[in-house]
């Protein structure tokens, strides 16, 4: 039976501050049956997610959380715990493609330097992999993740729980045909056997959860935006269409699921 079949179901939405996961907050506070959203934040809170507090004061909670830090994930979850000992269903959106660092901003760096020198961005081929880069995209792609795992398991316990992932199709080792971007690859694979891993685990200590990891398709949100010039217009959805998507998928989720990895679609993705 779903999680959505309770009266009641409380959720935590981990990097809810913009993009999909500001979208699973929005939506999840527009579903009746859910009682009370946490959703995370790593830097300050965004308008858009301030305004959802406004409009929710009794049911929405805001928490600052980066996911490479195992202390603060310690410190989000332990202020959940005190106000309800049970979740049945949490959400992982925090994810990396690209960035930019402090160092590489114009205004900050020596004209001798270079942007890319600074900047994190998909590798094109194996002279560009760098050892400190490949270590961003695993701390905040895959380590995070099951860290929350590890922490999150007594609120996981009690109830019908999901705790899903968001991973992506570049991942899968037996899809991969074209090659590069090493670091986003790597790390998104890595997640997909820490959440397969865990929901083995969970199996024996937290039966009534399921773990999955979920491909949400091409999404126009700020870590897409750059790579979007070859995505046909009908396969980059809004972030209302895919956070509908996953949504479903996660309705109709059986106990059997657990472990496994899904398209936006609801079809099974290779490992």
């Amino acid at each position: 039976m779903s999680v959505f079949a309770s009266s009641t179901l409380q959720a935590f939405i981990v990097g809810g501050n913009r993009g999909i996961g500001l979208e699973f907050v929005r939506q999840l506070l527009a579903n009746p049956q859910v009682s009370h959203v946490y959703a995370s934040h790593r830097q300050v809170p965004s308008p858009d997610l301030l305004q959802l507090t406004v409009a929710h004061p009794d049911r929405l909670t805001l928490l600052s959380l980066d996911i490479t830090d195992e202390t603060q994930i310690q410190q989000a979850i332990s202020h959940i715990q005190t106000q309800t000992d049970r979740l049945q269903l949490v959400i992982n959106c925090v994810g990396i493609l690209h960035e930019t660092r402090p160092e590489a901003r114009p205004e900050a760096r020596p004209e001798t330097s270079s942007r890319s020198e600074s900047s994190l961005q998909p590798e094109k081929s194996l002279q560009q992999i760098q050892s400190d880069r490949l270590l961003r995209y695993f701390q905040v792609n895959s380590i995070g993740a099951v860290l929350l795992a590890k922490h999150l398991l007594p609120l996981l316990k009690l109830d019908r729980s999901v705790y899903a992932c968001i991973s992506a199709k570049i991942g899968s080792i037996g899809d991969n045909q074209i090659g590069g971007w090493y670091g986003y690859r790597a790390s998104k694979a890595a997640l997909n056997m820490f959440i397969r891993t865990a929901a083995i685990e969970y199996s024996r200590k937290a039966p009534k959860a399921i773990l999955v990891l979920l491909h949400p398709g091409t999404t126009d949100t700020q870590l897409s935006r750059p790579f979007q010039r070859n995505v046909p217009p009908e396969k980059l959805f809004s972030p209302q269409r895919t956070v509908s998507q996953l949504l479903s998928i996660l309705e109709n989720l059986q106990p059997e699921d657990s472990g496994s990895f899904f398209s936006w679609d609801g079809s099974r993705l290779p490992w």
